[in-house]
């Protein structure tokens, strides 16, 4: 299974690369902060020296500023992240070269 095509891939895939980049504060490499220890126990390299150190607050109140559904719009992306996280992990997990 590819990595495109876990559900979040769309947003978290992109903040692997802003933070490759060095960008540690757009939506999705605040997602990737949030998630490192969950994404890095499930294969993936995060450089974690471009990660922000409080990325749940940072991103909530960068969605403050820019939305008027800051909560809601939150919500939903972590719900995203935590999916895709899942489906890292159950893939990972069931690799046969992890058995």
């Amino acid at each position: 299974m590819s990595l495109n095509d876990l559900p979040g891939a769309e947003i978290i895939l992109p903040g692997l690369n802003d933070l490759q980049s060095g960008e540690s504060h757009t939506i999705g490499a605040l997602l990737v902060a949030i998630a490192a220890t969950r994404l890095t126990e499930a294969g993936l390299d995060i450089p974690r020296c471009h990660l922000a150190l409080e990325p749940e607050l940072t991103l909530y109140a960068r969605l403050q500023n820019e939305r008027e559904d800051a909560y809601q719009y939150y919500n939903a992306l972590l719900n995203r992240l935590n999916s895709f996280c899942n489906a890292l992990e159950i893939n990972y997990k069931y690799q046969p070269s992890n058995n």
